[in-house]
């Protein structure tokens, strides 16, 4: 249920309005040669969502591996994903406000946003371990994808309608188009009550049986964090998946972020078919998400995700091919993105919870969020440089990011998850 009810910020704000709602408002704001001014630093118009996005993740880079020693240090794992998760649908719907030139305050409006769903992430992440067994957790986590999913499907058909008919609605474009963003902040806070109502800590030996202080809390975690960093190396399957882990899913995340802005830069369609195009991908990434599940407990999770690294990577090659104007060719693209979607970040998440050292859950899924849902750094700062230096040629731009995909596959192809597993004092699953 938290992923019905986070997804829609993804689903409607990542992945639909945005990205071009925040480049035409900081386009308002452009001086004649089309840049702008952010604390003294220029740039061009259309470079401000990337690198809004690489901000925001930069900061997940400092602070989500601390939240996550906090959240295992305190054993208060509920408490502080409603806290994370409240801060997060606050400012999503403080969205709404932002309008006319005011580009400052979107972009700060979404770096908290995002920063503050991938924090709540982690510590729904590390739940995982405790409410599924091992062999059950590829089903479980496919299963809460496929919710997600849905759940995303759900409100951006709403929002479809209200987009379309804005006129009907007495509203115009831009205005719709800040209520859809704010409906996101909405959602997420109301069904967010749903888990946090049925989820319950589950304290481990160490925790503290009295609240401490904020700051004694705080620094009691850096100093757990800082062993566990210390002790990463003594894991080295466990820090080889993680590194080609960030790789793909950086790329995987970047696609997920710029497809709109992609679709009205570089090919020219108006945002009715961006939103179909989403609308088919939710619902088709249900089926793929539960698809590659199955396939998973067939074949083998690895083999699983190696397989649809592959696809990723011919769909970022076939992007090169889509002719601006041409709507069926984008959803042909959809498509494919969305059959491996869901699977390929349900399967890396339930793999990784084998791999995390038993009492680390959160810590370790703090480093694992870097790099999740919609919140890429290298992959989004790369675009940004590519945009600058080539005079905004997308193309190039996501063609750029076929790297991270053969690189993350090299990576996780070298790893051996079942002696990974075995080495973080786990019990390894009938097929991995």
């Amino acid at each position: 249920m938290y992923d019905w009810a986070n997804s829609v910020f993804v689903t409607s704000v990542v992945t639909v309005f945005i990205g071009p709602y925040l480049t035409t408002v900081a386009q308002a704001g452009a001086d004649a040669d089309g840049r702008i001014s952010v604390l003294g630093w220029s740039m061009s118009a259309t470079s401000l969502y990337p690198y809004a996005t690489s901000l925001s993740v930069l900061l997940q880079i400092v602070l989500l591996p601390a939240i996550g020693a906090l959240a295992d240090h305190t054993g208060r794992k509920r408490a502080l994903m409603g806290a994370l998760a409240y801060i997060g649908a606050v400012t999503t719907t403080g969205l709404y406000f932002v309008q006319g030139d005011g580009y400052l305050l979107g972009a700060g409006l979404f770096v908290v946003a995002n920063l503050a769903f991938g924090a709540s992430i982690v510590v729904y992440n590390a739940f995982l371990p405790e409410i599924a067994a091992p062999d059950d957790r590829d089903k479980v986590s496919s299963r809460g994808w496929a919710t997600g999913y849905g759940g995303g499907f759900t409100l951006l058909l709403l929002n479809l309608v209200l987009y379309l008919q804005h006129e009907n609605f007495g509203l115009d474009e831009g205005h719709a188009v800040r209520i859809c963003m704010a409906s996101a902040g909405v959602w997420w806070a109301l069904f967010a009550l749903i888990p946090l109502a049925r989820l319950r800590d589950r304290r481990r030996a160490g925790t503290p049986d009295a609240p401490q202080s904020g700051g004694r809390a705080v620094r009691a975690s850096f100093r757990q964090l800082g062993r566990t960093l210390k002790g990463l190396p003594a894991y080295p399957g466990t820090l080889l998946f993680l590194l080609g882990y960030i790789l793909f899913n950086d790329g995987i995340q970047t696609v997920i972020a710029f497809a709109s802005t992609f679709a009205d830069q570089a090919l020219d369609l108006d945002q009715t078919v961006q939103i179909g195009t989403i609308l088919m991908v939710q619902l088709v990434a249900v089926g793929g998400a539960l698809l590659l599940g199955m396939l998973a407990r067939r074949f083998g999770t690895k083999r699983t995700i190696l397989a649809s690294l592959v696809v990723w990577c011919m769909v970022v090659g076939a992007a090169q091919l889509v002719q601006p104007g041409s709507a069926v060719q984008f959803y042909i693209l959809g498509f494919f993105i969305a059959i491996v979607l869901g699977g390929t970040q349900a399967l890396s998440r339930s793999m990784f919870s084998h791999l995390i050292p038993p009492g680390k859950e959160a810590e370790y899924f703090g480093l694992y969020e870097i790099s999740d849902k919609g919140s890429a750094f290298l992959g989004a700062l790369t675009v940004g440089v590519v945009l600058d230096a080539t005079g905004d040629d997308y193309r190039l731009a996501i063609l750029s990011l076929l790297v991270f995909f053969v690189l993350g596959f090299v990576i996780l192809a070298a790893v051996n998850i079942p002696k990974a597993i075995a080495r973080a004092g786990n019990p390894v699953p009938a097929r991995i």
